[in-house]
């Protein structure tokens, strides 16, 4: 196993991917960030990764969402991402759940993080109560056009710091998908590696007109 890991291991030891091997996690939704997600984080030695999502494959999903190729449409996201899992990674066991996040939670499934990998607020408003009644840890990421936002939330309540509306997203490209996906997939590996990770911090990322990539950040409140 530590030879399929060897560059994760020069970076944080044995004990720390042996440490990994012991986590379970659940990313909620397998499109645009579950797709990166199942990627960054499907082959990081992960025990058990849990990939919900009832939707299916569309053709306009493929440019953005990278588990998928032509000849997908029609089939379940989440089972599509947890056979790219296992097919990469023998050491990770994943599970995919053909059903929405409500539908998941009551299974009762213990795991150790939920990542946020939906499309829209009040599904998040749901992870949110859900990770407080638990006692979770979760991680928030949303993209649209050429911004996103990146938060770890501890403490914080996602209901109180956002205003819960539903609404359609603006359009999107590929590469902010995967760049916010990215930084989703650290803060979940730091925070299972048992490495320091920034709490209940709003990241916020976007390309202003001039091109040049800005970063905020902002507290969230407790």
């Amino acid at each position: 196993m530590m030879n399929y890991f060897h560059r994760q291991v020069q970076l944080w030891g044995e004990e720390k991917q042996e440490l990994l091997q012991t986590k379970k996690i659940a990313i909620i939704g397998s499109g645009g960030l579950g797709s990166s997600l199942a990627f960054a984080l499907g082959a990081s030695g992960i025990g058990e990764i849990h990939m919900v999502d009832f939707d299916e494959v569309s053709l306009h999903n493929i440019h953005r969402q990278i588990a998928f190729k032509m000849g997908d449409e029609g089939k379940n996201k989440a089972a599509i991402n947890a056979t790219l899992i296992q097919e990469r990674c023998p050491y990770t066991k994943a599970i995919a759940h053909n059903t929405d996040f409500l539908g998941w939670s009551k299974k009762e499934i213990a795991v150790d993080l939920i990542i946020d990998a939906t499309d829209n607020l009040p599904t998040r408003a749901e992870i949110n109560s859900y990770a407080k009644e638990k006692n979770l840890p979760w991680v928030y990421g949303s993209v649209e056009a050429f911004h996103g936002q990146v938060a770890f939330i501890e403490e914080s309540s996602f209901s109180d710091s956002f205003k819960i509306v539903d609404k359609t997203p603006a359009g999107i490209a590929a590469p902010i998908v995967m760049h916010i996906a990215s930084l989703q997939a650290n803060l979940a590996l730091r925070y299972l590696a048992d490495l320091s990770v920034k709490k209940d911090l709003l990241y916020y990322l976007f390309f202003n007109n001039e091109g040049e990539l800005i970063t905020q950040k902002f507290g969230l409140p407790k």
